[in-house]
């Protein structure tokens, strides 16, 4: 037996969300929520790619603006989780070894950032692209690149490309998991130092958008609902990684990667 929901209290349950998330019919907001617990999977298994699987997600039936604002407080929330999950401890261990990167990234970053409205960031997308995804391929095929013990102008050289490119695009994801790939760095640490570096370029990304606009009353309970699916999923991928060996989780944490790296080429592409 089928029973109907009156329609005065289906409009009024109607008349409510569409008040607190204007955007958004209800397809639209199971969508979106499928979308942001999909980017926590893949996010609790290789670390990474939760912005780009949000904003190509959202971005099919959302402005690219309310798209971003989607994804800012699950990816603050996530790789707060991500940083913290062996501990505070174990968090300043990582941001203590990698702070030539952390600390080289940040300044470029915050220069890059002040050239957007002189240079075009599909360049940069597009050649970003297809270094990642060259990376990605030949490591896939058995041609490893390894740095062992890298110098700390290697690690400056990886962290002022992550943060040149993060200035200008907001993605500084693909450079840091090359790095942290090329040192063979050990799954637990390698998720680890990846929330340390995504938090902190998270908070700033929260900042920034609190004054663009872009992160406003209309905007941010559409994020804060977007939270709770994404932790689930990063819960449910976080115990499949837990049960894989270092090398499964290098091909998969490459197989993303190349996805990444293609992504970003279309991007560039499309100008």
């Amino acid at each position: 037996m089928r029973f109907a929901v009156p329609v005065a209290r289906q409009t009024r349950y109607e008349g409510r969300m569409n008040t607190l998330i204007p955007f958004l019919d209800a397809d639209q907001l199971v969508l979106a929520l499928a979308i942001a617990g999909l980017a926590g999977l893949v996010k609790g298994m290789v670390g990474f790619a939760m912005p780009m699987i949000m904003v190509s997600g959202l971005g099919t039936f959302l402005p690219p603006e309310i798209a971003l604002a989607g994804l800012i407080i699950p990816t603050l929330t996530t790789n707060g989780m991500q940083a913290l999950r062996q501990g505070a401890r174990a968090a300043l261990a990582s941001i203590h070894r990698f702070r030539v990167f952390l600390g080289v990234g940040l300044v470029m970053l915050l220069l890059s950032a002040q050239l957007v409205r002189m240079l075009h960031p599909s360049t940069f997308l597009l050649a970003l692209g297809a270094s990642v995804t060259t990376f990605a391929i030949v490591q896939l095929l058995g041609l490893r690149l390894r740095l062992s013990g890298a110098s700390a102008r290697v690690e400056a050289a990886f962290g002022a490309v992550a943060g040149f490119i993060g200035g200008l695009s907001g993605v500084w994801g693909p450079p840091t998991v090359m790095y942290l790939t090329a040192l063979d760095t050990p799954k637990g640490e390698q998720l680890r130092v990846q929330g340390v570096i995504y938090g902190l370029g998270a908070v700033a990304l929260l900042g920034a958008h609190l004054t663009s606009g872009v992160m406003r009353a209309e905007t941010l309970p559409f994020s804060v609902l977007l939270v709770a699916p994404a932790v689930l999923g990063m819960w449910i991928g976080g115990r499949f990684v837990d049960r894989v060996d270092q090398a499964t989780f290098r091909k998969a944490t490459l197989a993303v990667l190349l996805i990444a790296g293609a992504n970003l080429v279309r991007r560039g592409l499309a100008g």
